[in-house]
């Protein structure tokens, strides 16, 4: 495979993350992650098998994702990413502002993320990974 082809194949599984989240279909957006994989985001890093009370107590709406920045690793099975994000809250239209940034392995079934941490940016200009506790884990 070359670095054209993993380069798409990445870029593909994050638009399967953006549209995924976008349509609340949360079996599609674990299904882009390593079983060990992670979310970090709100002052905590969460294990995939938190992920979708995550995602359950989040704002719905729409992922716009620009272009990822991808660096893959010499090694041919690892990479590191960063990808911005602006998300539309579907009922008042607010906007969250940011990027992620992301590890990816190649897996037997092609690349998958295994960690993606969001970076919020504020109208302040800050860059920060979110207020602790503004998700309660159960």
């Amino acid at each position: 495979m070359s670095d054209t082809d993993d380069l798409v194949e990445i870029e593909q599984l994050l638009a399967r993350y953006a549209v995924s989240m976008t349509r609340g279909d949360v079996d599609r957006v674990l299904a882009v992650f390593t079983p060990d994989g992670a979310y970090s985001a709100f002052g905590d890093t969460y294990p995939l098998d938190e992920f979708p009370a995550l995602i359950s107590a989040a704002p719905k709406g729409l992922f716009l994702v620009g272009t990822p920045v991808i660096e893959l690793a010499e090694d041919g099975a690892t990479a590191a990413g960063t990808q911005p994000l602006c998300f539309v809250e579907h009922a008042q239209h607010g906007m969250r502002i940011g990027y992620y940034n992301d590890t990816y392995v190649r897996t037997p079934d092609g690349w998958r993320l295994r960690t993606r941490a969001m970076t919020f940016i504020r109208r302040s200009g800050d860059h920060d990974s979110g207020r602790p506790h503004a998700f309660t884990r159960s």
